[in-house]
């Protein structure tokens, strides 16, 4: 059996459908800005969206929504969002507990995928395999120049940043975990973070 699959192997297999392999853009890109694409999709998956148009809208926007929720325990491993975080008059009070107890966590992100409304993540970033997935609230906090159409752009995008080699993970969040694989009944944050939140900060780029 092995020799016969190992023959059929070495015969070249015509495309079914070369056509479509000479197709540029199986999924053409939209003409609305890509912020309100990813929104849209980002927010029918079950996720929470906010446009910030400056580092204090945006530590506005996640104050109050910390004060709403009487969330107290907020977990950030990333230097770079603590300062963003931290500048500004009444800035945000980190805790020092473990991830695991833990009200939520903000992170950055690799990049926004808006035709799927996926969050990019990876391995290279400060807790990049953990600080997204062990809290029941994963805050994503990311820049509009970082918005890409497809994952296949992603992918792009990854590759000059990481010129001697992708991450050993690389990780496509969209939306909140969810399984229905008991009868069909779907069933959100099973296996994640129960609630996901992206804010996206207008920058220069």
């Amino acid at each position: 059996m092995l020799y016969k699959i190992r023959k059929a192997l070495e015969k070249p297999v015509p495309l079914p459908f070369p056509e479509q392999e000479a197709t540029d853009d199986v999924y053409p890109k939209t003409t609305e800005d890509l912020s309100v694409a990813f929104a849209s999709e980002f927010t029918r998956l079950l996720g929470n969206f906010a446009y910030c148009t400056s580092a204090a809208d945006l530590l506005g926007q996640l104050k109050a929504l910390v004060a709403e929720r009487a969330w107290t325990e907020l977990y950030c491993a990333e230097p770079e969002i603590r300062k963003l975080l931290g500048e500004a008059a009444g800035a945000m009070r980190f805790s020092d507990k473990p991830l695991a107890q833990s009200d939520l966590s903000i992170t950055s992100c690799e990049a926004l995928v808006a035709r799927t409304g996926s969050i990019v993540l990876s391995s290279a970033m400060q807790e990049g395999r953990t600080a997204s997935v062990y809290a029941p609230v994963h805050v994503c906090v990311a820049r509009t120049s970082q918005l890409v159409w497809d994952i296949a752009d992603a992918l792009q995008e990854m590759q000059v940043k990481f010129p001697n080699g992708l991450p050993s993970m690389l990780t496509f969040a969209t939306g909140p975990s969810r399984t229905a694989d008991i009868e069909k009944t779907l069933v959100v944050g099973v296996h994640g973070p129960k609630e996901v939140y992206c804010f996206l900060l207008e920058d220069a780029s």
